[in-house]
């Protein structure tokens, strides 16, 4: 499945800038690729920036990594429901409260890093063997009605979206 496969109805506005910033790869490309990118870009982060935000009370950088790794983990959930077919409607979560009961603050980068990998490798092993059936799946979240396909495009973009807000704005 590529990005330009997925009807623009099937995300809400808010998510389309998640979407955006992909090329239109195939899904399993973008989510290795992404992996490897994301691991080598967290390297590059000086130690001394880590737990720096740009502005008083924005999160840190270590805040905006474990936020990326909670909120893949929320849409991977989201996309396993939908494939199983559940139609129980899920909620939203509080991605604020997430981060203030975090403690990224207290984890180094090595930490973060292996955390990333175990989650990304979690979606690899989800996504990689579905077919378009199983991709074009769907189910209802934050009031949204999902794909999976779309799920798991939003776990990348989600990803590169605040990649390039650190190095915009932190870096």
């Amino acid at each position: 499945m590529r990005k330009s496969t997925v009807p623009k109805e099937a995300y809400d506005q808010f998510y389309a800038a998640y979407l955006s910033v992909l090329d239109d790869s195939e899904l399993n490309s973008l989510l290795t690729n992404g992996k490897t990118e994301f691991i080598k870009f967290i390297d590059t982060i000086p130690d001394n920036k880590l737990n720096s935000s740009y502005e008083i009370g924005k999160w840190t950088i270590a805040e905006v990594i474990l936020h990326i790794i909670d909120a893949e983990r929320v849409f991977q959930y989201r996309a396993l429901r939908f494939l199983r077919n559940d139609k129980t409607p899920l909620p939203g979560f509080d991605q604020d409260l997430f981060v203030k009961h975090s403690n990224a603050n207290t984890r180094g980068k090595e930490n973060l890093i292996k955390e990333f990998k175990a989650v990304r490798e979690a979606s690899i092993s989800l996504f990689q063997n579905l077919d378009n059936e199983d991709l074009m799946r769907t189910g209802i979240a934050s009031n949204i009605e999902w794909s999976v396909g779309t799920l798991g495009f939003v776990i990348c973009g989600h990803l590169k979206h605040h990649q390039q807000i650190v190095l915009n704005r932190y870096l």
